[in-house]
């Protein structure tokens, strides 16, 4: 194991950024169970200071190298076992770094079903095919004469085996595959129309209807687009090599003639040639064009997890408003608005439901009521799903805080994505089993405001919604990415040990699902823990578990003042050096920035704790349990602007990122539908990467472009020009609309490549 974590250490280091005893340090804690966050902050002396992106990039890379090297043993040992293997063929298996290396130097050697060069061979075809492979000056049907007898009927016959044969030898060669498989990278385009008869059942895919664009440059959103097109059988997707060469004789064919040497020079290499076409046409390229459509939907996928997983660090670290008591309404109109009023600590105080809409139009009542809830709960805070009858719902929130009189709560449009979810899970039924499933909701909402670290653990990632074609993708991978950006936020936020749920406590490095329980159920039965050390008093919690957990739990106010912060118990002694040196209570020196910057970290270096760490405690001290997320602002709707139909090109206004893909970023601005600002028009300068200028969440200042009532489409901009024409794409045709023709219809003339992609990407919200 050591060796192979070597091996697999020298791999990883180059594509991290790092040195190879630092992979193979992080491997070897990974490989004794320790998390990426505890790695990452707690073991720096040991990986050299590896951060927390590097040491993720490490783990998934680690997960594909160990799924390599398995399959690698299987095709060693399928070989052997054949008697087959070669001192020339173990080099070249042991070399192939990726899998479909791999898989090419075992197709000759791979079981499979009986062919019909197997059927030729069978037949006594062999030596025909190597008779006319070793003299090329022959004419392979006079060699074929001989061949013909009982079981081949005639020269045709003879023909077809040999040639088989010579097509299983072509299709198999692993370096020809290779080089066919690159030049199809570097030249192939692709090719989706629609399916004869299919225009009205499929429209959702009529950007794609007659559409053509290089395969190596094509963006993720798209291609998963068209996959899912093909995958309904509404459009047809091709691979297109060498569509522009005249020549009677295409690059792919000519680069299986040379891999073979196959030249001009009598009637078997004419045959041969005629083969390596053939061999072309009906085998390798649609073998090959197969292989790069699942390369295509693996980078797509690969794009599209990589887009949710950032969007979902971004909502996940939003800014919390806090613990103040807060109404959450979850809108309704004919079912009613749903109210729930949590404390600051998100205890639910009450419950209510009213009818301010039709059928039942009980407008003043509804209000009298909220404004009662307001005044006997001391509620600061009333958040309002964006659902069906947000914007509605808001407006009855304004005309009753308008005739509040005094100090008046303020009212935030809360993304409830993910919260009917929560409602009918088994989380949300053990945490309130007598509490219908639509008021549940309402409690979500509610506490998503107050923290929505704490309230979003309790979702399955994949159903909070801030992905682009999350469906399409593997998920399993999707899965894997997402646990561990939820891992990330949380350990990087910290948990408060006294009042944290289950749910968000198995997010805790270290922590499993049971364990949280385990230890919720101790607090429940013998009160707040005074100690993290207290810990170790929960069942089934153990020495290595605590080691992962505790720098990750605070206990705020308790009689470890150390326990409040990052500090893990491990280096409580060092702190407390620290703490001697400035000759101060601890208590009075935490936050003193001034009297800790003075000290030189290097006099506190011993036998365990390094440079990194005594850094790290000392910046903590200076500001203990401080949290990384923003601070809480909200985004104001404009007065009057309510539906898609009350916007007009021109209109500034101010809305609330919702979710950020490769093209651009969705904006709620308060009218039921978001409106798009593309990526070229982010900025007043070229954008490669949306998240570079705006994340979920941000409140932002946006124009409105564009606006499609009939299609529910709006296009928004952020550049100070008022989204003029849009700056030269670059980088490939990744910001090229995905149908040109969509220009002539769908967009301006002044926006072209930005309305185009509008019209693309808004058919998917």
């Amino acid at each position: 194991m050591a060796a192979d974590n070597r091996f697999l250490a020298a791999a990883i280091a180059a594509e991290i950024n790092a040195r190879p005893e630092q992979a193979a340090a992080a491997i070897g804690l990974i490989d004794e169970g320790a998390t990426v966050p505890f790695i990452a902050r707690y073991r720096k002396e040991v990986t050299g200071g590896l951060d927390d992106t590097q040491l993720r990039n490490l783990s998934e890379r680690l997960v594909y190298l160990r799924e390599l090297e398995s399959r690698r043993s299987t095709i060693v040992d399928s070989i052997n076992g054949q008697g087959k293997m070669t001192d020339d063929l173990s080099a070249r298996i042991t070399r192939a770094s990726t899998k479909a290396e791999l898989e090419d130097l075992y197709l000759p050697y791979k079981p499979k079903r009986r062919t019909r060069a197997e059927i030729a061979r069978e037949r006594g075809l062999g030596p025909l095919a190597d008779a006319i492979w070793a003299d090329r000056s022959a004419d392979p049907a006079r060699l074929a004469e001989t061949y013909v007898n009982g079981e081949v009927a005639d020269l045709k016959t003879a023909l077809e085996g040999a040639r088989d044969i010579v097509a299983e030898t072509i299709s198999e060669n692993a370096d020809l595959l290779g080089r066919l498989r690159q030049h199809m990278r570097e030249g192939a385009r692709l090719k989706a129309r629609v399916v004869d008869g299919k225009q009205e059942a499929g429209a959702k895919f009529a950007d794609y209807f007659d559409h053509t664009e290089r395969w190596a440059t094509a963006p993720g959103h798209r291609a998963l687009a068209m996959l899912r097109g093909w995958n309904e059988e509404m459009l047809t997707l091709t691979i297109d090599v060498d569509a522009d060469d005249t020549s009677p004789v295409k690059p792919a064919q000519r680069i299986i003639a040379s891999a073979f040497d196959i030249r001009d020079k009598g009637a078997a290499d004419r045959w041969l040639m005629e083969v390596a076409g053939w061999t072309w046409r009906v085998k390798l390229s649609v073998s090959l064009s197969l292989d790069l459509m699942r390369e295509m939907r693996e980078r797509a996928e690969e794009e599209a997890i990589h887009v949710f997983a950032r969007n979902l660090k971004d909502l996940l670290l939003a800014a919390p408003a806090g613990s103040r008591a807060t109404m959450g309404l979850d809108p309704g109109i004919r079912t009613g608005v749903k109210v729930a009023i949590v404390d600051g600590t998100g205890k639910l105080l009450e419950t209510s439901t009213v009818y301010p809409f039709p059928p039942r139009n009980d407008l003043r009542g509804s209000q009298a009521e909220l404004a009662s809830l307001v005044r006997k709960h001391d509620v600061e805070l009333i958040a309002i799903g964006n659902g069906t009858g947000s914007r509605e719902t808001e407006k009855l929130v304004a005309d009753m805080l308008a005739a509040l009189p005094g100090n008046k709560p303020t009212k935030v449009i809360v993304s409830e994505a993910g919260a009917s979810v929560y409602s009918a899970s088994e989380t949300a039924a053990l945490e309130f089993p007598k509490l219908d499933v639509s008021l549940r909701g309402a409690v979500s909402i509610a506490r998503r405001l107050q923290d929505p670290l704490a309230e979003l653990v309790k979702i399955e990632p994949k159903s909070i919604g801030v992905g682009q074609y999350q469906h399409d993708v593997d998920q399993t991978k999707l899965s894997r990415s997402l646990d561990a950006v939820v891992e990330d936020a949380v350990n990087a936020v910290g948990v408060d040990l006294n009042t944290a749920s289950a749910p968000l406590l198995s997010r805790v490095s270290g922590l499993s699902k049971s364990i949280a329980e385990q230890i919720v159920l101790h607090r429940d039965q013998n009160g707040p823990f005074a100690s993290r050390r207290e810990l170790l008093k929960v069942a089934r919690l153990g020495n290595r578990t605590f080691e992962q957990a505790a720098g990750f739990l605070r206990i705020p106010d308790g009689k470890e003042p150390l326990d409040a912060s990052s500090v893990h118990p491990e280096a409580y002694g060092v702190a407390k050096k620290i703490v001697a040196a400035c000759g101060r209570d601890l208590r009075a020196l935490m936050g003193d920035s001034a009297a800790l910057k003075a000290l030189d970290p290097r006099q506190f270096i011993d036998e365990t704790f390094g440079l990194p760490t005594v850094k790290d405690i000392i910046a903590e001290l200076e500001k203990p349990g401080r949290d990384p997320r923003p601070s809480f602002k909200t985004a104001t709707f404009a007065d009057g602007i309510d539906e898609i139909g009350d916007l007009k090109p021109g209109m500034l206004l101010e809305g609330t990122v919702t979710n950020v893909a490769a093209f651009g970023a969705f904006v709620d601005i308060g009218v039921h539908q978001d409106g798009l600002v593309h990526v070229s028009q982010l900025a007043d300068r070229f954008v490669k990467d949306p998240h570079d200028i705006v994340k979920a969440g941000d409140v932002v200042k946006v124009r409105v472009v564009e606006v499609d009532v009939k299609r529910k489409r709006i296009g928004l901009t952020m550049r100070k020009d008022g989204g003029g024409d849009a700056p030269p794409p670059r980088g490939g045709d990744r910001d090229k609309p995905a149908n040109p023709k969509l220009m002539k219809t769908d967009a301006k003339p002044s926006q072209g490549a930005f309305g185009a992609a509008l019209a693309e990407a808004m058919k998917r919200r």
